[in-house]
């Protein structure tokens, strides 16, 4: 009888003991997708070279203005501000002495950016093990592209900056090279190379930091307006986050930048030259010549060239790249 009513509530069950379906667990977080674009290793160097030179020929009258503010002349020294400086280079050398050592940075920035953005994507792919929201990945192969970048960039930055003071003390960049490599060597080339290190460590690793944290933050403000959602961006994100994470970066890092352009201007025009090429040594001159605030001197200029820099880099890069990805979708499809 028992075993009668059991098969009969097995065949019959009560409505109030049926299973209830559950719905989907619900994350809110919004997650990075993986950056699996399929990019040839030439491919992402011609990119960041377009990205690096666009960057840095569109904003070259603003570093010109940073060069001349943060370049430290014989005592008394006296503040100077952004406008004084374009009025005294407009004045005294003319309007085309904004652009003085631009091909120099020419030759310097597309190599140097190749290498970077090229070194970045590798290294963050190895580093980041497929987590596309590692931060810590991308901070240290931001590192790694910094230095390797640098050791492409910094002589011609040398030549630029040299060429941007120089007043007519050079009659081109060839002859800057030949000039400086038959009296001071080398090593001159180099002279800032560790500074320049030491300052685009940091400055990596702000911008590395904000930029990701700004795009996310776009993202989950108004991921229908900024971007299109988890699959695609957009170059609107990429401009805003760029722009955040340049100008910020930017003016953490001023001191060793003034740093960076003593050592590289020394001699020129009336700058300091140093007895040796240690960082303390240089801090302590300017220190002492113009007191604390002569570590700050450029960081507006400099603010205002990284900030819409950035902006133009990331969107000119990830545009290049998205070139690619149709060419090879395409030849892929063929």
């Amino acid at each position: 009888m028992a075993t009668e009513a059991a098969t009969t509530a097995s065949k019959f069950p009560e409505p109030d003991l049926r299973p209830i379906p559950q719905p989907p667990d619900f994350h809110p977080a919004i997650i990075v997708p993986a950056q699996d674009n399929g990019l040839r290793f030439w491919q992402l160097m011609v990119a960041g070279s377009i990205a690096g030179s666009v960057e840095h020929m569109a904003m070259f009258p603003v570093d010109t203005i940073k060069t001349h503010m943060q370049a430290i002349r014989p005592c008394p020294i006296k503040p100077v501000g952004i406008s004084q400086a374009f009025r005294s280079i407009i004045k005294t050398e003319g309007p085309s002495a904004l652009y003085r050592g631009i091909w120099a940075m020419g030759l310097g920035a597309g190599p140097a950016h190749a290498v970077y953005f090229s070194f970045y994507e590798v290294s963050k792919k190895y580093l980041s093990g497929g987590d596309p929201n590692n931060s810590a990945a991308h901070a240290v192969s931001g590192v790694c592209a910094t230095v390797a970048s640098d050791a492409v960039f910094t002589p011609m930055d040398m030549v630029k900056q040299r060429l941007q003071i120089g007043n007519g003390t050079y009659k081109g960049v060839w002859d800057c090279v030949g000039r400086v490599m038959r009296e001071e060597g080398f090593g001159a080339f180099y002279a800032s190379y560790r500074t320049t290190v030491l300052m685009n460590a940091p400055f990596t690793a702000v911008h590395f930091a904000t930029y990701e944290a700004v795009k996310r933050g776009l993202r989950e403000i108004s991921p229908g307006y900024v971007g299109g959602g988890e699959e695609e961006e957009g170059w609107l994100v990429y401009a805003t986050a760029g722009a955040a994470a340049g100008g910020l970066a930017a003016v953490v890092t001023t001191p060793l930048d003034v740093v960076k352009t003593q050592l590289q201007c020394q001699g020129v025009c009336g700058c300091d030259r140093f007895k040796s090429g240690s960082i303390s040594d240089v801090f302590r001159t300017i220190v002492k010549k113009d007191g604390y605030r002569g570590l700050a001197r450029g960081w507006l200029p400099r603010m205002l060239f990284h900030a819409p820099a950035a902006a133009i880099c990331w969107s000119t890069y990830e545009s290049v790249k998205s070139f690619f990805q149709d060419v090879n979708g395409d030849s892929t499809t063929a």
